[in-house]
């Protein structure tokens, strides 16, 4: 597999360097270093997503060591919940400028990977449970960060779904759910972004070490999806490298002291490894190189006011309301007039605003959200504002502070109450154990709650939490996630009325671990997970089993209200479009996301009852009403076809919901979609009800086999055996029913029926 001339590739630079050289220049100079090797410069890459990790060159990939200040924007698991593409972009340009100002080449992000389980220690760090959402934003966010001259880094490639045993676990899948929801994602992103590289992941897919399966670097990201970028390992993931670039692996990551380069030209000298694939590993590294010192801005600056405003912006837009119920005659959010209020938890006083490990970001500056609450009540001439923390953040009971904020709470006339989840609790290289909340916080919200009935729960978390204890105890949740740097005033914002909350859930959340679809295949023994759910992971599980849920997929309440009506389907070449008008059906004014669900009814393959198409947003002043277009491409209806190893568009009469959730649907309609009926080559193990059905075969069958003419002319009329014997018979293989009758000449009857079988073939 030699390189070829494109514009991730530099064959030039490489033409005259020796075999030591090209191979040098596939593995690191440092932690963060590529190699310089003569005229090819070495480049800067740093973590991410949510912000700029720069480090110096000695600095750790686990996050223990400082890092140059930087925008904390909301990680993927609040950014996730705008569903909106366009502020995503906008967020990657900002990264990308930071980047610029810090001679960072390659920013290491987004992570697309899926939320099969909602212990996954790293989900903060991804966007969904569903590949359409999740692939879109990522392309979003790596066009917004390439606009500025700045790489990305698509990871983790692929299935790499847990932290338990990553190193060596295997995800064991079958190849739908492979190709339709843990590849989806991925395949959107490199079409429709086109990033500099691909992080492959740690984890093996199906016994295969990622970093060294040619099935998924060579044959599926380069040879299905034209990916023409440098694929780089996770830090620490390559076992064996002269394997990994043999698979198509292109650059090691962090230096090794040369030990895998000499491993390298041993394996080629000895003719192990083709020289070939050295040379197209070095010319994408040396292309990498070439782009980014062509791209690069020296002197840049960014204006760290202006990123600190756009990171409130995305946290704002991150915030789901999960809960808004009366108390009296209007609902308690927002707080408006309320009179004196008690902000009790430690997380209003210290808040946590990103996951832990190698995406933790030093914030140029951070909104407190106890501060920005009590300004934001001052102003609204609140006749005070105390403060409790209530809890310790190493989660050690203290009835002290449990009795100091129950007495905050009952003195005052309504309680914010912040709790959530810790770093100790979820966080990289490590997967949860439950969904609960710390027993400390829930006993703290228990007793806060009898006391003071006028109680919001502002709830910080990377990752699904039960929410029963809290919908069980308050009138009103608000859903922090993780919201960077600017989460504080976005919250005070929120919960004041300044802005009205509109972000959506991306994953579902369950009334029980036991409800999930992975609970009895995560994470797995002996260094193997089965993925066991096939096709039906989140919404589509609950959905195929019409399961209840605690909150659904898309999930978010607003302060106004919506309505969808006149749903309009047009059929085109690329995709079906869906035009519906959404009317501002409230008081305020607010933005709706449209969600569009398609389901296939009668499909010729498994299928989820319906899943997410397509997606728009609109704002919205009271009484507005606005038609949303909202495109259904045809890639996102398309199944994997195991007989042909291919997508196929099934034609047919596709059902079209839009909502604003998986399970708040307003509108429906159906639209004819052509597409194609696969057609296998019949033959002496096709069935009789296949052969029967070809319209060259079936009427010529019982010339060749005339069994199937008494079978045809008795029907469902012999009942002899107690069942139907058409259908009993229409299962067998043609070539077994020549048992089934009387022949002369078994061998003639045989060739007869070999011969329409082949004729039926060539008629297609």
């Amino acid at each position: 597999m030699g390189p070829t001339d494109s514009p991730y590739t530099d064959l030039e630079a490489i033409a005259g360097l020796t075999l030591e050289e090209k191979a040098s220049l596939g593995s690191g100079q440092s932690f963060w270093r590529t190699k310089a090797v003569g005229e090819i410069p070495g480049v800067l890459v740093t973590d991410g997503p949510h912000g700029l990790r720069k480090q110096e060159e000695k600095g750790d990939h686990l996050g223990m060591g400082g890092s140059v200040p930087a925008t904390c924007f909301p990680p993927a698991a609040g950014l996730g919940q705008t569903w909106d593409l366009d502020l995503v972009h906008r967020v990657g340009e900002a990264l990308g400028t930071e980047c610029q100002a810090e001679g960072v080449a390659v920013l290491l992000g987004p992570g697309v990977n899926i939320k099969r389980s909602p212990l996954g220690g790293r989900n903060f760090e991804y966007y969904s449970e569903d590949p359409l959402v999740a692939g879109a934003m990522g392309a979003a966010w790596i066009n917004g960060v390439q606009s500025q001259g700045v790489g990305t880094s698509l990871k983790h490639y692929a299935l790499n779904n847990q932290e338990d045993d990553r190193m060596r676990s295997s995800s064991d899948v079958d190849a739908r759910p492979l190709r339709e929801v843990y590849l989806r994602a991925f395949e959107r992103a490199v079409r429709d972004s086109r990033p500099w590289t691909v992080m492959c992941s740690y984890n093996r897919v199906n016994g295969v070490l990622v970093s060294q399966n040619a099935f998924l670097l060579a044959e599926v990201l380069v040879g299905e999806w034209d990916y023409e970028g440098l694929v780089v390992s996770d830090w620490g993931a390559v076992a064996d490298r002269v394997e990994a670039v043999r698979a198509g692996l292109d650059l090691q990551m962090p230096a090794d002291g040369g030990l895998s380069d000499a491993e390298v030209v041993d394996a080629v000298k000895n003719g192990v490894l083709d020289e070939a694939s050295v040379d197209r590993a070095a010319a994408r590294v040396a292309g990498l190189a070439a782009r980014a010192t062509a791209a690069a801005r020296p002197g840049t600056t960014f204006d760290a006011d202006a990123h600190h405003a756009l990171a409130r912006e995305a946290a704002a837009r991150s915030i789901v309301l999960l809960r808004n119920e009366p108390v009296g005659d209007a609902p308690l959010l927002p707080l408006t007039g309320t009179g004196s209020v008690a902000v009790i938890g430690e997380q209003a006083r210290t808040p946590r605003y990103q996951g832990g490990g190698s995406s933790h970001v030093n914030p140029t500056r951070l909104d407190v959200p106890l501060e920005e609450l009590t300004g934001a009540l001052d102003g609204q001439g609140v006749g005070s504002v105390t403060f409790a923390p209530g809890y310790t953040a190493s989660m050690v009971p203290d009835q002290a502070l449990v009795d100091e904020a129950v007495a905050a709470a009952a003195a005052a006339q309504t309680c914010v109450l912040f709790i959530g989840l810790t770093d100790g609790i979820e966080s990289e290289g490590y997967d949860r154990t439950d969904l609960q909340l710390p027993a400390d916080q829930l006993a703290l919200l228990e007793a806060v709650a009898a006391a003071q009935p006028r109680t919001v729960v502002v709830l910080t978390h990377g990752s699904v939490v039960d929410v029963a204890p809290l919908f069980a105890a308050v009138p009103a949740v608000v859903d922090g996630a993780l919201l960077g740097q600017g989460g504080g005033k976005a919250v005070a914002d929120v919960l004041t009325g300044v802005l009205n909350p509109s972000g959506r859930l991306t994953e579902t959340v369950p009334l029980r671990l036991a409800d999930t679809p992975a609970f009895l295949n995560f994470p797995g023994e002996h260094s193997h997970v089965r993925y066991g759910e096939g096709l039906f992971v989140g919404y589509k599980w609950y959905d195929a089993r019409d399961m209840e849920v605690a909150l659904p997929f898309g999930f978010g309440l607003s302060y106004t209200t919506f309505a969808h009506s006149g749903l309009a389907l047009a059929a085109g070449e690329g995709g079906v479009t869906a035009t519906v008008t959404v009317t501002n059906t409230g008081q305020r004014a607010g933005r709706e996301v449209v969600q569009a669900y398609v389901g296939l009814p009668g499909s010729a393959y498994q299928r989820a009852v319906r899943v997410l198409g397509g997606f728009a947003s609109v704002d919205l002043e009271p009484g507005e009403s606005r038609e949303v277009t909202v495109s259904i491409e045809h890639r996102d209806l398309e199944v994997w076809d195991e007989r042909v190893s291919r997508f196929v568009l099934e034609p047919g009469t596709y059902a079209v919901w839009t909502g604003s959730s998986s399970r708040d649907l307003h509108t429906f309609a159906e639209v004819e979609v052509a597409g194609e009926t696969v057609r296998l080559p019949l033959d002496l193990e096709s069935t009789l009800k296949e052969v029967l059905a070809d319209p060259y075969a079936g009427p010529r069958v019982a010339d060749a086999l005339p069994f199937a003419r008494s079978m045809e002319e008795s029907g469902n009329d012999d009942d002899s055996l107690g069942g139907d014997m058409a259908e009993m018979m229409g299962a067998i293989p043609v070539g077994r029913l020549l048992g089934f009758q009387p022949s002369d000449d078994p061998a003639a009857t045989k060739a007869a029926l070999v011969d329409l079988l082949e004729a039926a073939n060539a008629q297609h």
